[in-house]
């Protein structure tokens, strides 16, 4: 009787977990259906946003040739601003838009830099790599997009820069991937707030989706450069979502 009682318990229970795996199954697949059709609602909405910006941005220049009136300048200034403004919002819809959509995968950190690398390191500006060869992080693959805009922030902002240099520490157990150049550094007050989505120089969107990319795998960025001497980024990684090649380490808390 007791044994009888327990098969029929496992049959219970394996119909109890393939019913579960099976409405796991449904809700994901309606889930990626419901953000296909999100993004083509939100894809088709930018489009025809920045369509009618464009249409925008011709009368603006239009207007500005047959009204040179100097009294009319300040005016045209401001509209040049605000739809310099829409387009670079329109811009950072799109990118947010791709964060996450994809599973994290292991980059090879020498790779990621050489992708990001810019055309303007040349001549007097000089891009020094210490990353060790071998090194991997588990991230997701946008990653590339953030060392790219730490490389254009600094080419744009450095003022005196000459030099940007790349390297790796240790902290506890956690290991510090140091992005850092000897430009005209970021002021104490600005540390955090150059991580805010509506500050910034240029868009003001950098920063904040280079925070969040990162923060999928559990990489954190800050800012801990001293002003007048440069920038330094610190982006650490814990210890699961990074390894050497060829190295496996438990990914479970983060993925």
């Amino acid at each position: 009787m007791a044994e009888n009682n327990l098969k029929v318990s496992r049959v219970v229970e394996s119909e109890m977990e393939y019913h579960e795996h099976e409405l796991i199954k449904f809700y994901n697949s309606a889930l990626d259906a419901a953000n296909k059709k999100l993004k083509l609602i939100s894809g088709i909405t930018r489009y025809d946003i920045m369509s009618q910006l464009t249409v925008l941005q011709l009368y603006h220049e239009m207007l500005e040739k047959k009204l040179p009136d100097s009294s009319c300048q300040e005016y045209f200034k401001k509209l040049g601003i605000a739809t310099d403004r829409i387009s670079s919002i329109m811009q950072f819809t799109q990118k947010y838009e791709e964060i996450g959509v994809n599973t994290p995968v292991w980059m090879n950190i020498i790779s990621i830099v050489d992708a990001a690398k810019k055309d303007e390191i040349a001549g007097n500006l000089r891009l020094v790599n210490d990353l060790p060869a071998g090194i991997e992080v588990f991230s997701d693959a946008l990653i590339v997009y953030v060392i790219y805009n730490l490389m254009d922030n600094a080419v744009r902002y450095g003022g005196k820069i000459t030099t940007i240099r790349l390297s790796l520490r240790e902290s506890g157990d956690d290991p510090v991937i140091v992005f850092e150049d000897d430009g005209d550094g970021i002021p104490a007050d600005e540390k955090e707030k150059i991580f805010g989505h509506v500050t910034g120089k240029n868009t003001g969107f950098g920063l904040f989706l280079s925070r969040e990319v990162l923060a999928i795998t559990g990489i954190t960025i800050t800012e801990n450069g001293e002003p007048g001497r440069g920038a330094r980024f610190e982006i650490t990684v814990p210890k699961g979502v990074f390894r050497s090649a060829g190295t496996v380490h438990d990914l479970s808390v983060h993925t």
